[in-house]
């Protein structure tokens, strides 16, 4: 039995349409991802949707919408719809109840230069958090990073305790990433507030299962657990990570 458990720390992608039911089953957190898809910040008819699958869970974490959007972007329309978008994903969590949201970083390879990325983002950031009521926390995910290293600029820049960070272990795993994805751990610890979890083979992005692909799933496990992160199963089938967790002791 492991000294510590993921069982009040847990949550289950709603990129899976089973989570919400899995979640009641087990205990556990659901992360919403409805409004990944930054449209449905306008469809009336989603609050409703998302209530339903919210009913029995007593805990969240909310992924706002990613595509197009990114708060270094060249053009300052592209930053300012991404600031609009993201106000609105905080003024629907605060409807929903939630108050931990998850935000891509946003740093495209060829396309941005690091220092570019980091300035601009620090700027963004500094602004927009002032725009953040007390109580909701943002943790910044890396995507295509090579390293830790620019999102830990950015949030040590910005020194605000309620803009933190989410590793992605499976995206920390593939062909954009120089940094194994243990060494991603120690950089990000003092900042980390959420992790997504999630296999693949070292190349493309597939969130797969956690006991299929070639992350050693167990050591990092054991490395994260003592951090005060929370975790997400990224999975579009949550279930069989959920079957490992139980047969290694991680839940119970």
């Amino acid at each position: 039995m492991k000294q510590k458990t993921l069982k009040n720390r847990l949550y289950l992608s709603g990129m899976d349409s089973a989570a919400p039911d899995l979640a009641r089953k087990n205990g556990l957190g659901l992360e919403v991802t409805r409004f990944s898809w930054a449209p449905m910040l306008d469809d009336a008819e989603s609050v409703d949707i998302v209530k339903n699958q919210m009913r029995g869970i007593d805990r969240f974490w909310l992924h706002a919408p990613f595509a197009e959007l990114c708060p270094c972007a060249i053009d300052p329309k592209v930053r300012q719809v991404t600031k609009e978008r993201y106000l609105q994903t905080i003024n629907m969590a605060l409807l929903l109840g939630i108050e931990c949201i998850v935000i891509h970083g946003g740093y495209i390879p060829m396309v941005y230069y690091p220092e570019w990325f980091v300035g601009q983002s620090v700027a963004f950031w500094r602004e927009f958090m002032k725009s953040v009521p007390q109580g909701v926390t943002i943790a910044l995910e890396n995507v295509m990073d090579p390293s830790p290293d620019m999102l830990v600029d950015i949030v040590q820049q910005v020194d605000n305790p309620q803009l933190g960070l989410c590793l992605d272990v499976g995206h920390a795993h593939t062909i954009v990433s120089t940094t194994p994805p243990e060494e991603w751990i120690a950089s990000m610890a003092p900042w980390l507030k959420h992790v997504h979890l999630h296999n693949n083979i070292g190349d493309r992005d597939l969130h797969l299962p956690l006991n299929e692909g070639t992350i050693d799933m167990a050591s990092l496990l054991d490395a994260l657990l003592e951090t005060e992160a929370t975790f997400t199963i990224e999975n579009q089938n949550c279930a069989p990570s959920l079957d490992w967790l139980y047969e290694r002791g991680y839940l119970e």
